[in-house]
């Protein structure tokens, strides 16, 4: 399980320190793709393969499920931990979360996110303001 959130720098050519505390799950590789909100999606290897039978099982005539497995898988990449448990973000990815050069790696349960930094803070602010409101939504749902 992924928790809490970390500051790292974006290297020049794009690689990504991973915190030492997401390392162990990503051993066997990774999916690093589009997200939801402005962030990247890192899915370890076993996550993704799960969500990609569920994605592959949604009926094709379901025009949202069609949009939804599209957007997850059109943009993904495989990646590797290197020796020193960096990952190389795509610049195709890169541009589309925003993602300058500081960047907040956060875990979110089952996935990691990689936001750009400035971007992670007005998200936050956002969410911390509706949380009461979001969490009656949840209640509504048996959360």
């Amino acid at each position: 399980m992924f928790l809490g959130h970390y500051e790292h720098t974006l290297e020049a050519k794009g690689r990504l320190s991973i915190p030492k505390k997401f390392r162990t799950e990503l051993a066997a590789g990774g999916v690093l793709t589009k997200g939801l909100d402005g962030c990247l999606f890192l899915f370890p290897k076993n996550k993704w393969e799960v969500l990609a039978k569920k994605l592959a099982a949604a009926p094709l005539t379901k025009k949202d499920a069609r949009a939804f497995a599209r957007l997850l898988t059109f943009g993904a990449f495989d990646v590797e931990l290197d020796g020193q448990g960096r990952i190389l973000i795509p610049e195709r990815l890169r541009q589309s979360a925003q993602i300058e050069k500081k960047v907040v790696v956060a875990g979110a349960l089952d996935r990691i996110e990689v936001w750009d930094k400035k971007r992670f803070n007005r998200y936050l602010k956002k969410i911390e303001r509706q949380s009461e409101e979001i969490a009656e939504k949840l209640t509504e749902l048996g959360i």
